[in-house]
């Protein structure tokens, strides 16, 4: 999956530093990052080579010796411009590499979007500071702290003897792609419940024997993603939501095609299904 970088190592301790020529920067537009691109593989640019005048960094992560830095506030053309560098989505990095870079890509541009929403108090409405001991901006009014926040969701295998029930979505970027049963977790709900209550919303069958599988940060939506096996209980009958699905079917293992993508909890469970490895 996406953050299994190994020999990689992704240190996320925050550490208010100073770049060396080597961090890589996270130059972020119209939610795009700016890399270049060389065949199937890309790299940031780094500090020695970034041109900007006073940026403002602040530190995100290191993986192994490299540090990586978000480019803060910058709207100057000798920010966003560097030669033989260009502008791509999160979800064009899904075809690229090295994957170490793919997972720095996504999981800086979740911390982005985090430091994007929360520049101001939601209590006062103050302008929120840096901590500068840990990953946490603070109101200086009303002393609020706000910490990243992460939305646990739940991604549901739904089996029925030799069968996986697989989906469509009704849209977005893997609309055209099989998927699983999902959704978020809501508040006051233990996350078995989530399981069950998707399951009913999406395709309207009931469950039992619910299992934790794995789980996964997807920083594509800032999302903890817990992956769950359970067992069809009673009728097979499929009453679809058609806002949120294209397609909702039960496929047996040996018709279940071949995926490559070796970065979501989705396919990885989809595919140990089909391999019988999926208990």
């Amino acid at each position: 999956m996406i953050q299994d970088i190994y020999p990689y190592v992704y240190d996320n301790q925050y550490r208010p530093e100073k770049p060396s020529d080597s961090s890589a920067i996270i130059v972020i537009k119209d939610g795009k990052l700016l890399v270049k691109r060389s065949e199937n593989e890309f790299s940031f640019p780094t500090y020695k080579i970034y041109n900007s005048e006073n940026p403002c960094l602040t530190y995100l992560f290191s993986i192994n010796e490299q540090k990586f830095f978000l480019a803060e506030n910058c709207l100057d053309e000798a920010c966003l411009s560097i030669d033989g560098y260009e502008f791509l989505s999160p979800f064009e990095f899904r075809a690229l590499g090295p994957k170490h870079l793919k997972f720095a890509a996504v999981t800086a541009m979740q911390l982005a979007n985090w430091y994007k929403q929360h520049k101001l108090c939601g209590c006062c409405g103050k302008e929120m500071v840096k901590s500068e001991k840990e990953r946490m901006l603070m109101c200086p009014s009303c002393k609020v702290p706000v910490y990243p926040n992460i939305s646990p969701a739940v991604i549901v295998a739904i089996t029925d003897g030799d069968r996986l029930l697989l989906s469509r979505y009704a849209s977005g970027p893997a609309k055209n792609h099989y998927a699983l049963i999902a959704g978020f977790n809501e508040i006051g709900e233990p996350i078995e419940d989530t399981v069950r209550r998707e399951v009913m919303e999406e395709v309207g069958l009931k469950v039992k024997n619910i299992r934790f599988y794995k789980s996964q940060p997807w920083s594509f939506t800032g999302t903890l993603l817990l992956g769950f096996v359970c067992d069809l209980d009673g009728s097979d009958t499929i009453t679809m939501d058609d806002g949120e699905l294209s397609e909702a079917k039960f496929v047996n293992r040996n018709d279940i095609p071949e995926y490559k993508d070796d970065i979501s909890l989705t396919s990885e469970m989809i595919q140990k299904f089909k391999s019988g490895d999926l208990i």
